[in-house]
């Protein structure tokens, strides 16, 4: 996939959110490697500003836990371990449903038409089927949710978590995607909001846990690779062999 091209011209102060935004798009969609190099001057290069606002950028991302400066200060794009997926899928699980069960919990009236409106955008963002524009909605549904449940410690714990796992997400909806059941994600949303909205503590601590579940158990599908039984490739096998 091409890299997306930026324009070398911003708004004065606008440089640095661009870049940041398209680094962003490029590292959560693995156009950016993980591990590859995220040169200053380069990149000055490639946007047409100083390194000012591309130092700027890559703060931001660091701060996602995106990308990761080494011993020798040079910025790479942060690798994704495949080793600690379980340690990531337990973390992931325990802030998911603090999260969930806190929303549940400490609710507001006021707070439901948002977690509705974005439930709804998720639901758009399927029917579309772009993974960049699921990983995004997603990632918003689930923060207004901590949001909700009035806990800035939690709300910054989840953001974290949830930042460093899109990009194992943008793999599982990828998998999805190429297999054409990428709907099967629709609605999912809209039953966090329905116990959310009911403050079923229980309910919302069982929703998030199989929530979790079912991202962990389609990822490891998606590393799997199965060839198709009517696979060929025309060949003739001499006998004997």
């Amino acid at each position: 996939m091409a890299k997306q091209e930026t324009s070398s011209t911003f708004q004065r102060g606008a440089a640095s959110g661009e870049i940041y935004r398209v680094l962003r798009d490029e590292i959560l969609t693995l156009q950016l490697e993980p591990g590859k190099s995220l040169d200053e001057t380069s990149l000055s290069k490639r946007f047409s500003v100083s390194r000012s606002p591309i130092r700027e950028a890559l703060n931001r991302l660091l701060a996602e836990r995106l990308v990761e400066t080494l011993p020798n200060r040079s910025t790479i794009v942060a690798q994704v371990e495949l080793r600690n997926f379980p340690a990531l899928i337990q973390a992931l699980d325990i802030q998911q449903r603090l999260a969930t069960r806190l929303a549940a919990q400490n609710r507001l009236e006021t707070d439901l038409p948002r977690l509705r409106e974005l439930a709804d955008v998720f639901n758009d963002s399927v029917g579309q089927a772009s993974p960049l524009t699921i990983l995004q909605a997603n990632f918003a549904f689930h923060i207004a949710v901590a949001e909700a449940g009035r806990n800035p410690y939690v709300t910054r714990q989840y953001r974290e978590l949830l930042s460093e796992t899109r990009r194992l997400l943008h793999i599982h909806v990828q998998f999805l995607d190429n297999a054409d059941r990428v709907e099967v994600m629709r609605d999912q949303h809209h039953d966090f909001v329905d116990v959310i909205e009911a403050q079923d503590i229980a309910a919302a601590d069982a929703i998030a846990h199989a929530h979790t579940m079912q991202f962990h158990d389609r990822f490891l599908k998606a590393l799997r690779y199965a060839p198709e039984a009517n696979f060929d490739l025309g060949l003739t096998i001499p006998e004997g062999l």
